[in-house]
């Protein structure tokens, strides 16, 4: 009796202090177990369904070469048999009673499971999981079949040459570590992998102090909590942080401009890229707002940049962005030029980024209506549920909870001296990479690799 006692004390005592932590809504509940499994409940009582999403700290950015892709084929592997649904056959009945859709995604950061179920079935869907996720079999003639799938995936985004820039300028900007942003992975490695190594995967990084589950919908946090230290609590955690065990390498910086040209005779017409190393979430999480809200300024109708490359009829399109990490998010540049006017595209491109830090660059009311709109994005995005809790989870394993719940309110606080930091600190007269794609006869008839020898 004393034993149980202390325990919930224990589990209570744990709860506070992560209530504390963190200023989260009123309908966000977060707990964390004994065993370090952090528990968040977001109340939502509009439909009679529940999403459950066990979400790890895995994915890209903890994959040597060898292992490039084996958290994602690790993602496929979960909807397979395991120690109690011993066949395929029996893991997708069971999906079927319940009535469930499911899925799941693996970035640079983490890899998630999760499904919708009615609310009836919280306690059941809660032991899938579990199995799921403890108890996995790996089985190697499952993992031949998924194969086929993965293929699949690979055909679907080779059939898009703008793949091929962009795993270039992978390759350019994050060097030796290429393997740590490479979210779908090496095809042959994926093709050879093993049971063996999936266990190795599973010994390093799937225990419950590296893990979250999350359950959102029409719940109640006390009975999810309660269900959550029925099911889960005597999962062993790690006796080691893997992070600190396996830790994760900087990308080392650009030295220099690198300028590369990609030839593709599938591609209609030519894609010009251009990136930076940005900051991230461990070292310069201010700038990480900073440049959100820059990179919708400049989409922009009315931006500086609009008008003088799409209005001028100089490109077709253009797009700059910034990938939030915790390890160097990139910022880039996406430009589809007119094939006749390439060089003047580079030109113009290279003064705008030097004008970025300009009091005149932008207006008041063009900073106001990025910071309103990323506002807008944001709450929009919260509007269902069971696709809300996939951005909750993410930004707990790039950042923390907070960072998202927050978001909008760090939003509004970006100053025009904070986008002028950002700007001089991550792009201004900082080494960048160039690539460009087009077909044999456009770099023939263009003279692309004249225009890079100028930028050089």
């Amino acid at each position: 009796m004393k034993k149980i006692l202390f325990t919930f004390l224990s589990l209570l005592s744990l709860q506070i202090v992560s209530y504390a932590q963190q200023n989260l809504p009123d309908n966000f509940h977060l707990s964390k177990l004994e065993n370090g499994l952090e528990v968040l409940v977001i109340e939502d009582p509009s439909v009679p369904l529940a999403t459950l999403e066990l979400c790890v700290k895995n994915g890209a950015y903890t994959e040597t070469d060898e292992y490039d892709g084996l958290s994602h084929l690790y993602e496929h592997m979960f909807f397979k048999a395991n120690r109690d649904y011993p066949s395929q056959e029996a893991f997708m009945q069971k999906i079927q009673e319940m009535g469930a859709q499911f899925n799941g995604t693996t970035s640079t950061n983490r890899v998630n499971y999760f499904i919708t179920i009615t609310n009836r079935h919280l306690e059941e869907g809660l032991r899938f999981l579990n199995s799921a996720m403890r108890y996995p079999t790996f089985d190697k003639e499952e993992m031949k079949k998924e194969n086929l799938v993965v293929d699949g995936e690979f055909e679907r985004a080779e059939s898009n040459p703008f793949y091929f820039l962009r795993e270039e300028m992978s390759r350019v900007l994050w060097g030796k570590h290429f393997s740590r942003k490479n979210t779908i992975g090496d095809h042959d490695i994926i093709k050879t992998a093993t049971p063996e190594k999936m266990e190795v995967i599973k010994e390093k990084y799937y225990y419950p102090n590296n893990t979250l589950l999350a359950v959102a919908g029409d719940v109640k946090a006390d009975e999810v909590v309660k269900y959550a230290k029925e099911i889960y609590g005597d999962w062993e955690p790690a006796d080691f942080d893997a992070f600190e065990k396996w830790p994760i390498p900087e990308f080392d910086p650009l030295t220099e401009n690198q300028y590369f040209i990609v030839e593709n005779e599938n591609t209609r017409q030519p894609f010009i890229m251009m990136s930076w190393h940005g900051p991230d979430t461990r070292n310069d999480v201010k700038a990480t707002y900073a440049a959100d809200v820059l990179s919708y300024i400049l989409s922009q109708k009315t931006s500086k940049l609009q008008q003088d490359l799409v209005d001028s009829g100089l490109a077709f399109a253009v797009n700059e962005y910034y990938q939030t990490d915790r390890y160097t998010g990139p910022i880039g540049i996406v430009i589809v030029p007119n094939p006749e006017k390439i060089e003047e595209v580079l030109t113009k491109i290279h003064e705008h980024v030097n004008e970025w830090d300009s009091d005149d660059y932008f207006t008041d009311e063009q900073l106001q209506t990025s910071k309103d709109l990323l506002k807008i994005s944001d709450a929009y995005s919260q509007e269902k549920t069971s696709s809300f809790i996939n951005s909750v989870t993410y930004w707990w394993a790039v950042a923390d909870i907070e960072y998202y719940t927050n978001y909008a309110e760090e939003i509004q606080k970006v100053t025009r001296q904070d986008i002028k930091e950002y700007v001089n600190k991550y792009i201004k007269s900082k080494p960048h990479a160039t690539g460009m794609m087009v077909t044999k006869e456009m770099r023939e008839n263009f003279k692309v690799d004249e225009f890079f020898k100028v930028n050089r």
